[in-house]
């Protein structure tokens, strides 16, 4: 694994390098633009930048408006505020009507870090689940954020993009990389447990497929960037192959990534399934390697879980 970066600076990066082949683009921030990484996208293309704002639920507005017109409005905060505090604008201004904005939501997770539990979502990825036509992506690293912000832009409908603040490793080859909305990836054939990873816990399993290798237990370990629509074929594939599956997210464990693997599987019970993430419980404030250590999603204890498991 090479560099570090984190998933909100590869957005910003993203939307500059999209603007040209995408001219109705613009890009919207409720006063954020630093944080979120759009700043890099105003001061490239000032003229097609919109600072709405501590004014999320307005932003919403503006951009379902602007998505009317021919525009392909990409608006962005924290994921707290993005998916939280604006949910029924989302939901009754952008999925009802099943206009074409993208919503760049930034901060997800524990690792926001010392801000503490207020600003800590971890139930965005349910929240926007349950939108009708919503579809769910949840980069793992900086060449999938990039791609996934371009696939995003050129798929038509909303779209729900979830980055973090913290700088994780680039796992994934920028020249032989392939990014497609709905299709996960194997990085990692095994044959003891499958490991379905999301977002930045994808680096962690790969460390923890190590650890247990060493161990004699052969994990396959499955990047799925798209929570909806999710790849159940593959999902179900891998499951009937290793019949054990172990969800590993840094969200909530209900209504994420996790109970999507489950709904999938639950038709023909294939397997049963572990989950790995915050259990029911809010984030604290705290250094986010700390936390992630104390919530168990760092590589050594999803290791841990899976081993467990696995007996």
């Amino acid at each position: 694994m090479a560099d570090k970066i984190a998933t909100r600076e590869s957005y910003g990066n993203a939307l500059v390098a999209c603007a040209e082949k995408f001219p109705n683009l613009v890009v919207l921030d409720a006063d954020l633009a630093g944080a979120t990484k759009t700043g890099i996208f105003k001061k490239a293309y000032p003229d097609r930048f919109i600072d709405c704002g501590i004014a999320e639920c307005n932003m919403t507005g503006i951009a379902a408006g602007m998505a009317t017109c021919g525009k392909i409005p990409f608006m962005s905060s924290f994921a707290m505020f993005a998916a939280g505090r604006n949910f029924e604008q989302v939901r009754n201004s952008i999925g009802y009507p099943h206009l074409n904005v993208k919503i760049g939501a930034t901060h997800a997770g524990i690792t926001v870090g010392e801000d503490g539990a207020t600003h800590q979502c971890n139930e965005d990825i349910a929240l926007m689940r349950t939108i009708p036509g919503m579809t769910v992506i949840v980069p793992a690293d900086d060449v999938e954020a990039k791609a996934a912000v371009e696939a995003a832009l050129a798929y038509e409908g909303p779209v729900y993009l979830r980055f973090g603040r913290m700088a994780v490793p680039v796992i994934n080859d920028a020249a032989n990389y392939k990014f497609e909305i709905g299709k996960g990836i194997t990085l990692k054939e095994g044959k003891d447990v499958t490991i379905i990873a999301t977002g930045i816990e994808v680096a962690e399993a790969l460390e923890a497929a190590k650890l247990l290798e060493a161990d004699g237990i052969s994990a396959e370990v499955i990047n799925i960037h798209t929570i909806k629509p999710l790849d159940a074929e593959l999902v179900r594939a891998s499951a009937k192959k290793t019949g054990k599956v172990v969800t590993v997210e840094e969200h909530s464990v209900i209504g994420g990534l996790g109970s999507a693997v489950c709904d999938a599987l639950a038709e023909d019970a294939l397997a049963p399934v572990h989950k790995i993430g915050v259990h029911d419980r809010f984030g604290e404030s705290g250094p986010a390697g700390e936390l992630l250590k104390k919530y168990g999603l760092d590589a050594q204890g999803i290791y841990k879980e899976v081993k467990e498991f696995v007996k």
